[in-house]
């Protein structure tokens, strides 16, 4: 696109833009990432709703405050409080698994072990296993079941040896607080005993989840103490003996590592596993190219879309309400792992074959049991939702992935160049409707797009900064330049073309007033018997002066008296010629003493513009002949009130004096533009005018022509002939006339104006014919 001088500001003004808003989205800006975020969880909420494909094996084993009212009514058998033994959980685990459950995952920590809690109770009245052992033995029949671990919270050995998997259900929530994405695999450290022994040592204080890796070192904070640094060699080994010295146990190293990173995957991750049969200890992990990839025995791959911290993006498509999750109060459950026990099977479904089932809270209140908070969906969600819509994500291969930088940073300069062209191109109002109308077509094009592949378009910085803020910023940038522009237009045009001419200059695109190449055709009115009226009237004065013998302030008054009723007279005839050219549409130049300078053709082009200042021309001289015609009747009078006055020996008023219009048109190119004077002292805008060969000519045929009549130019009659024949066929030629100026001779036509019946207004009034070739 190439930019006229006029729009090398707004382009400049538009890159600024692009380039501040690409900055932005390469720094990805706090407050356009909120709210971009917030776009995101408007398409969320709306794709909800258009039922997408999901999986239908997975299901919720809630916790609500029902159940923990039948477990501590008795109602189940045992009666226990809100904390309670792991053989609860023990019971349902042995419950779903006679179901035919895949997958049990907990969404509960085990974070130790509770001797303190009552054993099981044996349907024959005996005492069975400890709690805890109970919990572990159903879970390693199963052989499928999940429990939860988090960096705070790490289940104790019994449980995470008998358990099929560890999962992870920690939450990282965006900064406005609302959980958007899922980290794929977390890194826990298995510290060495020598340091699980230090962290047990209640006299040291330490904890080890706040212990700093640095170089060369490992730094363990205490509590209300230094401190403790533990120095490791070039290969990260530390001194086991600085911690137990010669009493070494059995089978420990004198060197080892302080630790081990074990990869614990998403809880969702390892449900889908678990279905899927996906290798997690083989899964392939690209970070830097936002990817991880798992693939089971049958050649099944499913790529993980990650940012460069493993962070997923939850596909927010099943709700706790959703037909397609299987949901279940957990004290059901209990009751028909108790009817199983009294030998009442078989009026159950055995609903859960087959799926993946999730145990967790569903309650209200409750500090113990409240897992809530906010999603794109909601503000108050049951962040135990999370782990089947990312295990839902897998399993089915459909998975939320945001617009890389690339194609943001493509989409904003785009969309910024786009607007920009828009802005500049169009008229403000029709712009701004245009982008208005784009806008929302991209707003409804990036939520389909997410509804139908679940790909996140931005919105924010694209649509709302490169391209509304270029719009706004450009019309702006219009307002004010253009309103200066109207305002020079209107100070340059006002006077010298009609309204309508100037309503289309305002209007227009682009004007060119520095000096262009233009057909026109340009006319020259001169009054006939200025002169002469001038020359008369000034020696009436002198005369009426001498006779009364007035001097000084006097005489001045006199003479200037006359010098008003002058140009009164030469403006009556004037403002008459120059009214006509302006109802022509024509541009009125300059007064030249009692001459008319106009031209048609620009500033605005004109078809017609020969025909259009002809036309004129005929006008004007029929509106002087009518003014005339009225200056006579009006002198009838006054040369009666004379006759009274001379009766009474008073001086006679003066006759109002006659003229006529001398008129030459010829059309050519001619140059078009502003003229004036511009130096180092001087810049002053000039008229706007016209000058070349054909003006000139233009004005020796006004010099030939005679009183009341208008020579045109071979040329003018030419346009006459092909817009208007019969105006052209009832030209009169003239004999060549040698003009100055120019050595051939020219063909010059007379343009007949006066109506049928129309007398010259010597005869109409008998008045004196006056030198007909004369030029005032």
């Amino acid at each position: 696109m190439k930019f006229t001088p006029a729009q090398r500001i707004p382009a400049l003004v538009a890159l600024g833009v692009i380039i501040l808003v690409c900055w932005a989205s390469w720094r990805r800006a706090d407050l356009f990432e909120r709210l971009e975020r917030m776009t995101f969880d408007m398409r969320v909420r709306a794709a909800v709703r258009y039922h997408p494909t999901v999986a239908t094996n997975l299901g919720f084993v809630f916790i609500d405050e029902d159940s923990v009212q039948r477990v501590w009514n008795g109602s189940l058998g045992y009666r226990f409080g809100l904390y309670w033994p792991r053989q609860v959980y023990g019971r349902i685990v042995q419950e779903l698994a006679t179901q035919g459950a895949r997958a049990i995952a907990f969404d509960v920590l085990f974070g130790e072990l509770r001797p303190d809690h009552p054993a099981v109770q044996m349907a024959d009245g005996s005492v069975g296993p400890d709690s805890d052992d109970f919990f572990a033995q159903q879970m390693r029949r199963a052989g499928n079941v999940i429990i939860a671990q988090t960096p705070e919270i790490t289940p104790p050995a019994l449980f995470a040896t008998n358990a099929w998997a560890v999962g992870d259900v920690s939450t990282d929530k965006d900064l406005d607080s609302i959980l958007r994405r899922a980290k794929v695999f977390r890194l826990y450290h298995e510290w060495h005993p020598a340091f699980l022994q230090l962290e047990a040592d209640p006299g040291f204080g330490v904890d080890l989840r706040k212990a700093r890796i640095e170089p060369r070192r490992i730094v363990l904070p205490r509590a209300g103490g230094e401190p403790i640094v533990v120095p490791l060699d070039a290969n990260g080994n530390f001194e086991v003996a600085d911690f137990w010295g010669d009493n070494l146990p059995p089978g420990i190293a004198r060197k080892a590592r302080p630790f081990t990173e074990e990869r614990v995957w998403h809880m969702g991750v390892v449900l889908a596993a678990r279905e899927l049969g996906l290798d997690l200890a083989n899964a392939q992990i690209d970070l830097p190219h936002g990817r991880i990839t798992l693939r089971n025995r049958a050649g099944l791959e499913r790529v993980i879309p990650v940012d460069g911290q493993g962070n997923m993006l939850i596909d927010w498509c099943l709700t706790v309400n959703s037909p397609q999750l299987t949901r279940e109060p957990i004290q059901d459950l209990l009751e028909q792992y108790r009817q199983r026990l009294l030998g009442a099977t078989n009026q159950f479904l055995n609903r859960w074959r087959g799926k993946l089932a999730i145990i967790g809270s569903s309650a209200v209140v409750g500090n113990n049991l409240t897992d809530r908070g906010a999603t794109p969906l909601s503000p108050d969600t049951l962040l135990v939702s999370k782990h089947w819509n990312v295990a839902n994500s897998i399993i089915t291969g459909r998975f939320v992935r945001r617009a890389p930088l690339g194609v943001e940073l493509g989409l904003v300069v785009l969309l910024g160049l786009g607007a920009t062209i828009v802005t500049l191109r169009l008229r403000v109002l029709l712009a701004s409707m245009l982008v208005l109308l784009l806008s929302l077509a991209y707003a409804v094009f990036a939520s389909i797009l997410y509804f139908r592949t679940r790909y996140w378009l931005p919105i924010v910085l694209p649509l709302g900064g490169a391209w509304l803020m270029t719009h706004v910023c450009l019309v702006t940038w219009r307002v004010v330049f253009e309103s200066a522009e109207r305002k020079r237009v209107r100070s340059i045009f006002s006077t010298i073309v009609s309204p309508k001419i100037v309503n289309e200059l305002l209007q227009a695109q682009a004007l060119s007033l520095g000096g262009t190449r233009r057909e026109i055709t340009v006319l020259f009115a001169d009054v006939r018997g200025f002169t002469e009226f001038t020359d008369s009237s000034q020696e009436q004065v002198a005369e009426h002066v001498r006779q009364r013998g007035l001097q000084g302030q006097a005489a001045e008054t006199c003479f200037d008296e006359q010098a008003r009723e002058t140009l009164r007279t030469i403006n009556l005839y004037l403002g008459l010629v120059a009214e006509t050219i302006l109802q022509q549409d024509g541009t009125l130049d300059k007064f030249i003493g009692d001459c008319v300078m106009a031209f048609w053709g620009a500033p605005t082009p004109h078809s017609k513009h020969a025909l259009a200042c002809v036309r004129a021309a005929v006008q004007a001289q029929r509106g002087i002949h009518d003014l005339n015609l009225q200056r006579a009747a009006q002198n009838k009078a006054i040369a009666l009130e004379n006759q009274a006055r001379a009766a009474a020996g008073q001086p006679p008023v003066p006759l109002l004096p006659i003229l006529f219009v001398g008129t030459g048109i010829n059309t050519g190119m001619a140059t078009v533009g502003l003229m004036g004077a511009e130096t180092k002292s001087v810049v002053r805008q000039g008229s706007y005018t016209v000058f070349g060969r054909e003006v000139n000519l233009a004005s020796r045929l006004e010099s030939a022509s005679e009183r009341g009549r208008i020579f045109i130019s071979q040329s003018t009659w030419a346009h006459l002939q092909r817009d208007d024949p019969a105006l052209g066929a009832s030209c009169v030629p003239l004999p060549p006339l040698t003009v100055k100026g120019i050595r051939a001779p020219v063909q010059v036509y007379e343009v007949p104006w006066r109506l049928s019946g129309t007398r010259r207004i010597e005869e109409e009034f008998a008045l004196p014919q006056q030198e007909t070739a004369k030029k005032g």
